[in-house]
């Protein structure tokens, strides 16, 4: 098994680059048609393992900048 299929691999630890740039290459192999059975099925949930990860940086993002936008509105209303 090469790096992009390696199960050992803590998703956690990669940046959203990281996890998405990773989830383009899965996605090519894949639709290279050249794989097994076996190396698919693998890819696909490396996959679907990257779209978690990436997933969970965007709601992540989503809510430092909810937070920041809220924090303007409160500073916004209390100077007022």
């Amino acid at each position: 098994m090469d790096a992009m299929t390696s199960p050992a691999d803590d998703l956690s630890a990669l940046s959203y680059e990281q996890a998405r740039d990773e989830l383009v290459r899965v996605v090519n192999a894949l639709e290279q048609g050249s794989s097994t059975l076996e190396e698919s099925l693998a890819l696909w949930e490396r996959g679907e393992a990257l779209a978690r990860r990436c997933e969970e940086w965007l709601i992540g993002a989503k809510a430092r900048l909810d937070a920041a936008r809220s924090g303007q509105t409160d500073t916004a209303a209390s100077a007022g």
